[in-house]
């Protein structure tokens, strides 16, 4: 049997070509029978689909992906998974690269491809981190979500709180009654 696995972990992946439609489809046309998808990261390999996946898979079966990024973000975690599977009889087909098996060359090739799945893996968290080091650095910076109604907005809630109901004042100003009862006991303070 020939099954598929495809994996997003960002709605980002949708726009780049990697979103799971796209890989469902690029899987069907390649022969999968059965696709199993996740949408969660790539860096463990706890994914609900995949660990199905795992043991559904039976000797002489083919695996493939679109991309070996797709089954592991790390050298060791996708090295060792890839390595137990062909031992395990499974046929491994990335189809960017080619079937994978257990010579020298396999080896080395997907050994590669890993390392820079997890350097780019390791990258992207640099970067982020940086990003947030240089936003921390303005006066402006609050951590976490920002604030879905101004100061003003909340301010001119609490003034018709003054002669309004919660309900009248959340239907007046799109308020939520729960942002305003916190508004209220932060005025308090």
């Amino acid at each position: 049997m020939i099954r598929g696995y495809a994996r997003v972990s960002t709605k980002g992946q949708a726009r780049d070509g990697n979103s799971l439609e796209n890989q469902e489809k690029i899987l069907k046309e390649h022969g999968a029978e059965i696709i199993y998808s996740d949408s969660v990261t790539g860096k463990n390999l706890e994914r609900p689909e995949l660990q199905k996946l795992l043991l559904d898979l039976q000797d002489s079966d083919t695996l493939i992906v679109t991309k070996l990024d797709r089954i592991a973000r790390s050298l060791s975690q996708g090295s060792e998974l890839v390595n137990k599977l062909i031992d395990s009889g499974i046929r491994i087909h990335i189809l960017n690269i080619g079937v994978m098996d257990n010579t020298p060359s396999s080896k080395l090739t997907r050994n590669i491809f890993f390392s820079f799945a997890e350097f780019e893996r390791d990258m992207i968290i640099e970067r982020t981190q940086e990003g947030k080091m240089i936003a921390k650095q303005s006066e402006d910076f609050k951590e976490g979500r920002p604030a879905k109604f101004s100061r003003v907005q909340i301010n001119h809630a609490l003034k018709l709180l003054e002669s309004h109901t919660y309900k009248q004042v959340s239907d007046m100003t799109g308020i939520s009654k729960s942002t305003l009862v916190r508004a209220v006991r932060r005025s308090r303070l």
